[in-house]
């Protein structure tokens, strides 16, 4: 193990050095799991008709972005860098084959401004009952509604934390040495918000982002862990990632230099 790990950061060093277009095909193959393993997470939330095959192939762009754009001198693991980027790749890929009907994407974002205008007015969490009078329909149609837009909220976590109106993923709030005192601190800013907003979750909401986005576990074995069943978590990500993201879009909005005092 060790004389692998050896081999592979020579193989970095000859890489970063020369530019080698070999030592980075060296580089693709031998991180190319990253891949199969990031596909396989996505495949999970989405429709039959999207191919993990094509999954894949989208995210080896992304992988050949992350191993071209990695910094060998910042003390963060490849993999943790990498897996960021070939979600990325596949994210925007989906996107641009707009994959999503326009009628999910609208249920989506009625739910996330119903849950931003109760939190205003609450100065809490609103509950289910709530939320589904706010949007004029039943708890049991609300829960049918979170169903029809779980497949698009099990991509959308790396979508939360926006910068000026453009989005950065969760590894991008990763520090860059060089990117200066400004910088560090917008990205420290949004580190802020982040975990404010992930605080103020219930602690089901809490568990399953940590077991799903940390811990690397499966729906189904959360599922396991918590008792519940597969579509029951499924349900309370999709609740949980419209919170972070109305709470991130609010919080994103008082911040902005329209909203701070003449």
């Amino acid at each position: 193990m060790d004389e692998d790990r050896r081999s592979t950061e020579q193989l970095w060093d000859e890489f970063k050095r020369t530019g080698d277009r070999d030592d980075r095909d060296r580089l693709i193959v031998h991180y190319s799991p990253l891949v199969k393993y990031v596909a396989g997470r996505v495949s999970a939330g989405l429709p039959q008709t999207i191919e993990q095959a094509d999954l894949v192939s989208y995210g080896i762009f992304g992988l050949i972005d992350a191993i071209e754009r990695f910094d060998t001198s910042r003390n963060i693991k490849f993999e943790t860098y990498a897996i960021t980027r070939i979600k990325g790749a596949i994210i925007d890929e989906l996107r641009s084959i707009d994959w999503v009907p326009r009628s999910v994407r609208n249920k989506a974002r009625s739910v996330e401004d119903a849950y931003t205008k109760l939190e205003a007015e609450l100065s809490r969490t609103p509950s289910e009952a709530e939320l589904a009078s706010e949007l004029g329909v039943t708890e049991a149609e609300l829960q049918q509604t979170f169903g029809q837009i779980s497949f698009l909220s099990l991509v959308a976590l790396d979508e939360v934390v926006s910068n000026r109106g453009e989005f950065i993923t969760l590894g991008d709030t990763i520090p860059d040495d060089g990117e200066g005192p400004v910088g560090a601190f917008e990205v420290e800013e949004m580190r802020q918000m982040l975990s404010t907003a992930v605080g103020r979750l219930g602690d089901r909401e809490r568990s399953v982002l940590s077991l799903y986005y940390y811990e690397g576990l499966t729906l189904a074995e959360i599922g396991e862990v918590l008792g519940v069943s597969e579509s029951r978590v499924c349900q309370i990500h999709t609740r949980a990632v419209l919170q972070l993201r109305a709470r991130m879009a609010a919080a994103a909005a008082a911040s902005s230099p329209a909203n701070e005092p003449a």
